[in-house]
């Protein structure tokens, strides 16, 4: 009895604490979106024209995918140390928190280590609990999209280009036929 109380206990540890083949979801595909978040900032930026289109882009994107890494990083760290479920908010708070903390003592010391903290566990703690809110309905219409096979593009009524049943190819067949022989008869006419 022991002996099964403890496997079954160990098999909720190990399954939630290893890592998954989510991690592309929870981790790498943040980073990536959010590389080109920092592209797309970059475009509009106001330093552009002093530092280049190419150069500012590229930096922009950098820093935006390093912060959301060491974000994702932290945040995984926590959910695997806390044997807790990916969508726990409180990991996204301790994570934000401890990133924010680390990136910001680096970037402008011990304020700027409470100051980022800080800000990294809202911000964080915010975007997570938006995508688990969002995720259901984009879920539901992105699997809309792909179940339809037949009518993922329908045309009105009213558009010239109109999709044929068999009669009305067969009806516009001999219309061309009888055409065709019309245009030869005129050219031997003349």
């Amino acid at each position: 009895m022991d002996s099964t109380r403890k496997s079954n206990s160990e098999e909720q540890v190990s399954s939630s604490s290893s890592p998954s083949s989510d991690w592309k979801e929870r981790f790498l595909l943040p980073t990536l979106l959010a590389g080109v978040a920092g592209g797309g900032a970059g475009l509009v930026s106001k330093h552009r024209k002093v530092h280049g289109l190419a150069n500012i882009c590229a930096t922009y994107a950098t820093n935006f995918a390093i912060v959301t890494a060491c974000y994702c990083g932290a945040r995984e760290f926590v959910r695997a140390s806390r044997t807790g479920k990916p969508d726990d908010l409180l990991n996204s708070a301790i994570g934000g928190f401890g990133s924010g903390a680390i990136l910001g003592r680096l970037q402008g010391g011990q304020l700027g280590a409470v100051r980022y903290s800080v800000m990294f566990a809202v911000v964080g703690t915010t975007v997570d609990y938006a995508t688990i809110r969002v995720k259901p309905a984009l879920r539901s219409y992105y699997d809309s999209l792909v179940n339809k096979k037949d009518d993922w593009l329908k045309l009105p009524e009213w558009s010239p280009i109109q999709v044929l049943d068999e009669e009305a190819i067969a009806a516009k067949r001999a219309r061309e036929e009888e055409l065709y022989r019309s245009v030869h008869n005129l050219k031997k006419d003349s």
